[in-house]
């Protein structure tokens, strides 16, 4: 099969549960359902799960974890991954770091110190309304600021590493360090944090913007969201499936391939853009997954483009696709 599932599995064992619920007490739970999280509406439970409310809490939930030896998975606005049906051994810590903070540095020029858990798209539209310019690319872009670091998120030709100026991260050591945008080594939807999985958190970013009065900033988040409703479907999907290639696009690839449309379960390729893959219902990762594979062979099949995912697949695979 061309696509192996990334093992993101952390077996726990009892004493190391106990110490946690001793820890946190009723801030963690045992056996959430991840589908309650993802934009998908797909995803197994979480062994334990927590919900982290600042970007402190986050570093220390992720600190104690990884004191008692576990690799917690942190879990933003739940797009761009798909969570396997049996779910996720270990711990995982759901991200609502959401503070914003506006600092003007003169001159026009505006800087936006934003924890990772802060919705994209939402602090985008926030900005357009204090007269604040560079962001509108962003307003219609699902996820969190936290994932935008780690994918370099981007639409409509721009993309975070225009705006970003840095980003606080937890090191594995349990320290933070701010780090430059040209140490992230951002790229198209990727990044070195994404790449190497090196154990860095996304704790909070500071972005660039300019002060702009005009109504051209709304008018263009009208434009974008107008897009989006023309050319994206509705409902349950966990975003882009697969990253463009050079010089084309994944959707138009899929749909050349016959494949937009294609159904397994409750899951389908959709009919308004075949890059997306939408749950109907109560659709199963086995079946996305299932369908991932069928479309990328026959793009292979019939163009020679070797597809590339864009979502990542997280949790206990084995045995499932």
């Amino acid at each position: 099969m061309a696509f192996r599932p990334r093992l993101n599995v952390w077996y726990m064992n009892p004493s190391a549960k106990h110490q946690l619920r001793t820890a946190f007490g009723s801030a963690f739970k045992e056996y959430e359902p991840l589908s309650k999280y993802t934009s998908a509406r797909i995803g197994g439970p979480a062994e334990l799960f927590a919900i982290a409310e600042s970007a402190d809490q986050l570093a220390e939930l992720t600190r104690s974890a990884r004191q008692m030896g576990l690799k917690p998975l942190i879990l933003g606005g739940g797009s761009n991954i798909l969570v396997s049906d049996v779910g996720v051994s270990g711990v995982v810590i759901l991200n609502r770091a959401r503070t914003v903070e506006f600092r003007e540095q003169g001159d026009g020029r505006w800087i936006v110190h934003v924890e990772s858990g802060a919705n994209l798209g939402a602090l985008a539209r926030q900005c357009v309304a204090r007269d604040l310019s560079g962001l509108e690319w962003a307003a219609t872009v699902p996820g969190t600021v936290g994932g935008a670091v780690f994918g370099n998120a981007g639409a409509h030709g721009s993309d975070l590493a225009g705006n970003l100026i840095s980003a606080d991260l937890l090191q594995p050591d349990g320290s933070v360090r701010s780090w430059a945008k040209a140490e992230l080594g951002l790229g198209y939807r990727t990044s070195l944090l994404k790449k190497n999985k090196g154990g860095q958190i996304v704790l909070a970013a500071d972005l660039a913007l300019m002060h702009n009065a005009s109504a051209a900033s709304q008018a263009r988040v009208d434009e974008f969201v107008a897009h989006r409703k023309r050319t994206q479907p509705p409902g349950a999907s966990m975003g882009s499936m697969f990253k463009n290639p050079p010089g084309d696009h994944a959707g138009r690839l899929i749909e050349a391939a016959g494949m937009k449309g294609k159904r397994i379960g409750q899951i389908e390729i959709s009919a308004v853009h075949a890059n997306f893959f939408v749950n109907l219902g109560e659709g199963r990762a086995a079946d996305v997954f299932a369908l991932i594979h069928l479309a990328h062979e026959a793009v292979k099949d019939k163009f020679g483009v070797d597809l590339e995912l864009e979502v990542e697949l997280v949790g206990e695979w084995s045995g499932q696709c």
